[in-house]
């Protein structure tokens, strides 16, 4: 195997040689100066960087060696930085801490207690890599985006899988925000119309008077500033799927058009005579209960079982159990990868925060909420005060003993496996228990 690449920065030769010494095991290249070590950091990609911050030209002061430091996470946000300091650069070291340096140690160095840093560096590195590759996986997967662990969320994902190749006509049913065009779109990467388009309408968006042109086109002096041939979103969609976005809102005459071209696989654009067949994909969503608008009369009936051949809850966030902290911690890298932040953490007080929150936004809200606090945050820690999250409260009782034994069981399992990103190790160390230990726990309880 290849030695791990490391790099050095210090300007003392006497330093310079013990680190190297120290450091045998490692491929390590030394920099003297702000300059070439940000040309061996390009040159070498090290994932740990040792470095004083007492660099020349200011070799008694801190100014260059934080300099320093803001580029090399600005150049390689990933890198881990570890600061070399001295008794009196305690006030530099907590700035160096707060600008995104992963750890320090204290000078006269101690060689085993460095190295033992250094390999924690380098361990989460390759963590962070691995999420890294995970995460680029699931974008490449047809369910991109659907981050769970919660079994009816799990199960909504294999109805998909199972319904995406035939052509019924799906509805999805679920409070605003918890993911219902994502599911939409998985439906059709996996169905056999993947290759042709996927377009979307949102009902609720689009004042009455112009969804109808939206939706079916029109001529040319259909209407008042009708001035060219216009095809609809349901023409344009041909040979793919088409999504309508809260189906709820749609007025009563727009639904018997839509019933309509359902029956038939026909449409007339607004101000035309002939009919234009279409082969489309229909996906409906809505968060309001149709059966509800059905019995008040504001929706049709023979509508919505025309819509419901297939339905799918997809249930809110509040009710999953552990994916709070799991999409969290799958925002929180996303946008610290495009904001430019270095790696961040969540305080245990926002972890606790998080998962005590009802989330009533649904995932758009945790996904604001987190994009906000990774812009916000001043240094490498995200705090409840962050978050904008109220204080977390007690939890609720159970008076079933086993069915709540069961059930904390469950859920403190899928919190420990959710904060340490999926690493059985690390969260059978959080749990107290041995890895085989957790593997049969996660067995007993069904957890991959």
């Amino acid at each position: 195997m290849p030695r791990r690449k490391i790099l050095v920065v210090e300007d003392d030769a006497g330093l310079q040689r013990q680190l190297r010494w120290s450091l045998d095991e490692y491929d390590v290249a030394v920099a003297g100066d702000r300059e070439s070590a940000l040309s061996l950091l390009r040159r070498h990609q090290a994932a740990v960087v040792t470095m004083d911050l007492g660099l020349p030209p200011d070799a008694d002061g801190a100014s260059e060696g934080l300099a320093l430091l803001q580029q090399i996470l600005a150049v390689a946000p990933d890198t881990k930085v570890v600061v070399l300091s001295g008794n009196r650069d305690r006030s530099n070291v907590l700035k160096a801490i707060a600008m995104g340096a992963y750890d320090f140690h204290q000078k006269p160095l101690d060689a085993d207690l460095l190295r033992l840093v250094i390999e924690r560096a380098f361990f989460l590195h390759s963590v962070q890599q691995d999420n890294r590759r995970m995460l680029q996986i699931e974008a490449d997967s047809p369910l991109a985006g659907i981050v769970s662990r919660d079994p009816g969320m799990l199960k909504v994902c294999r109805s998909v899988e199972k319904v995406a190749p035939s052509s019924a006509t799906v509805l999805l049913l679920g409070a605003s925000g918890s993911g219902k065009e994502l599911i939409a779109r998985g439906l059709h990467r996996l169905s056999a119309r993947h290759d042709k388009r996927f377009v979307a309408i949102n009902c609720a968006a689009i004042p009455e008077h112009l969804l109808e042109s939206e939706l079916f086109g029109h001529e040319k002096g259909a209407f008042t500033g009708a001035v060219r041939q216009t095809p609809g979103k349901i023409e344009l969609a041909q040979g793919g799927t088409f999504f309508l976005d809260e189906i709820g809102d749609m007025a009563l005459a727009l639904q018997a058009k839509l019933l309509r071209f359902l029956q038939e696989r026909v449409i007339e654009r607004v101000g035309g005579r002939s009919e234009i067949a279409v082969d489309v994909r229909i996906v409906c969503a809505t968060h309001r209960n149709l059966k509800t608008l059905v019995d008040e009369g504001t929706f049709r009936e023979d509508l919505f079982y025309r819509l419901s051949e297939i339905v799918l809850v997809i249930p809110p966030l509040r009710e999953r159990v552990g994916d709070a902290v799991l999409l969290a911690q799958h925002f929180k890298n996303r946008f610290c990868g495009s904001e430019g932040r270095s790696t961040m953490h969540f305080s245990p007080d926002a972890i606790a925060a998080i998962e005590a929150y009802a989330w009533p936004g649904n995932v758009r809200e945790m996904e604001n909420c987190i994009k906000r606090a990774v812009i916000m945050a001043e240094g490498s820690q995200i705090t409840t005060a962050d978050l904008g999250l109220p204080e977390a409260g007690a939890a609720d009782d159970s008076i079933d003993l086993r069915a709540a034994r069961d059930a904390a069981e469950y859920r403190v399992m899928v919190k420990a496996l959710a904060r340490s990103g999926g690493n059985i190790a690390r969260a059978a160390e959080m749990l107290g228990v041995s890895r085989p230990t957790l593997y049969d726990l996660m067995a007993h309880h069904g957890i991959k």
